[in-house]
C-alpha cells in the first residue's frame, strides 16, 4: 500500500509540474519574439506603412492576406532602412516572406491600394521579428531532455500549430463569408430587376390588349370621304 500510494504521488507531482510548465509558458514568459498581428482597412488609392525596428542577423516573417474588397488583391512592398527594396508582389491575395535583417535598423512593410478607384479592401497582416522563446528551463538544459519535459516542449508547439490554423481559419471563414454577402447581394439586386421587369411587360401588355377591345365612339372614327 505504501508503495502504490507513493507512486500515485509522483505521477500527481509530474503531471502537476508539467500543467505548471504549460502555464508558465503562455502567461509568464518574457516575450523575445515581437509581432505585430492586426486587421486594417485599406482605402482606394491610398497607401498604407508598417515600421518595425529589427536588428542585424535577425530573423522576421512577413505574412498577410486581404480579407475582402474588389478582386481580393494589393501591392506589397518590403524596404530595408536604406531603401532598398528587398520584396515586392504586385496584385497578390496572400503570402508569406521570411528573411534576415542585413543591418540594424527600421524595416518598413508597404500595402497600397493605389490601383484601385472605388474598393475598399481589408487586408490582414502579421509581422513577427525574432525567434521564439523556448519553455522556461529547457535552454539552459545540459543534460537529456525528461519525458516531462519533452511532452510539455511538444505540447507548446503543439498550441503555436493550433493557434496559426485558427488564425488561418477565421481568415477563410471570414473571406467565405464576405464573398456569400456580396453574391447574395447580387442576386436580391438581380431579383428586384427581373421583378420590376416582369411588372412592366406586364402592364404593357395589358394596355395594348385593352386597347385592342376597346369600343370607339363615332366621333372618333374616320369615314372615308364620299365623291
Amino acid at each position: 500500500m505504501t508503495n502504490r500510494k507513493s507512486r500515485l504521488q509522483q505521477s500527481q507531482q509530474q503531471i502537476l509540474s508539467l500543467v505548471m510548465i504549460v502555464l508558465l509558458t503562455f502567461c509568464n514568459k518574457v516575450p523575445l519574439v515581437k509581432s505585430v498581428e492586426l486587421t486594417f482597412e485599406l482605402p482606394d488609392n491610398a497607401k498604407e506603412c508598417f515600421h518595425e525596428e529589427i536588428q542585424k542577423n535577425q530573423t522576421a516573417t512577413l505574412e498577410f492576406q486581404v480579407v475582402s474588397g474588389g478582386r481580393y488583391d494589393v501591392d506589397v512592398t518590403l524596404e530595408s532602412p536604406t531603401g532598398e527594396v528587398i520584396y515586392r508582389q504586385i496584385k497578390t491575395q496572400f503570402d508569406s516572406y521570411q528573411f534576415i535583417a542585413a543591418a540594424t535598423g527600421v524595416y518598413a512593410a508597404c500595402f497600397s491600394n493605389e490601383f484601385s478607384t472605388f474598393s475598399h479592401k481589408i487586408v490582414y497582416m502579421d509581422f513577427q521579428v525574432g525567434e521564439e522563446q523556448p519553455l522556461p528551463g529547457i535552454e539552459e538544459h545540459a543534460t537529456v531532455l525528461t519525458q516531462i519535459e519533452t511532452s510539455a516542449q511538444e505540447i507548446h508547439k503543439g498550441l503555436n500549430a493550433i493557434l496559426d490554423y485558427q488564425t488561418h481559419h477565421r481568415l477563410r471563414e471570414a473571406q467565405g463569408r464576405k464573398r456569400a454577402e456580396d453574391l447574395n447581394e447580387r442576386v436580391l439586386w438581380w431579383s428586384l430587376t427581373e421583378t420590376v421587369a416582369i411588372l412592366i411587360i406586364a402592364i404593357g401588355q395589358v394596355l395594348v390588349l385593352r386597347n385592342f377591345f376597346s369600343d370607339k365612339k363615332p366621333s372618333q372614327m374616320n369615314y372615308p370621304l364620299m365623291k
